[in-house]
C-alpha cells in the first residue's frame, strides 16, 4: 500500500489517497477514475510528498526512558518527603497564608508552608514581592 497527497487543480482541493501501489495509481489515473470528490474533476495529480519514516525506536530507547522517568520521580518523591518534614501544609489557604507570613513581621520566624494555591493565586503573590515556587507533586496514589 502507498499513501499519495492528491491535488484537484479545478477547486485545488488537497487530499490524501491510498493505492495497492504505484502501478495502481498510474493505472487509474490513465482511465481517469481518479476524481475529486468535492467537484468531481478529473485533472487530479500527485503533488510532492515528504516519505514518512518508521519509527525505529528499540526497546533499549524505551528502558532508558523509563530509567529517567524513575530517576526524576524518586527525585520528586525526595523532594516532598522533605517538605512534609520541614514545613507546615495549609491546604487551600496557602495565598492566606503566605501573605499572613510576608506581612506579619512576627510570624516570618515561623515554620516555611506548603499547600495549595491556583496559578492566578501565584501571579498575584509574585506581584505582591511574595515568594512562592510551583513545585511537582505526586499524589499518594501514584508512588
Amino acid at each position: 500500500m502507498i499513501k499519495y497527497k492528491l491535488l484537484c487543480k479545478n477547486c485545488e482541493l488537497k487530499f490524501d489517497s491510498w493505492f495497492a501501489s504505484s502501478n495502481e495509481y498510474e493505472r487509474l489515473k490513465k482511465r481517469n477514475l481518479l476524481t475529486c470528490h468535492k467537484c468531481n474533476s478529473v485533472d487530479v495529480k500527485k503533488t510532492i510528498m515528504a516519505p514518512q519514516l518508521i519509527n525505529s525506536k528499540s526497546k533499549t530507547d524505551d528502558k532508558i526512558n523509563l530509567e529517567k522517568y524513575n530517576k526524576v520521580k524518586k527525585t520528586i518523591i525526595g523532594y516532598q518527603k522533605f517538605i512534609k518534614e520541614n514545613f507546615k501544609y495549609v491546604g487551600d489557604n496557602f495565598a492566606y497564608e503566605a501573605r499572613s507570613i510576608h506581612y506579619n513581621n512576627s510570624k516570618k520566624k515561623s515554620k516555611g508552608i506548603y499547600g495549595k494555591a491556583s496559578s492566578n493565586d501565584l501571579k498575584e503573590l509574585k506581584e505582591e514581592g511574595i515568594d512562592a515556587q510551583l513545585i511537582p507533586w505526586i499524589g499518594e496514589d501514584k508512588n
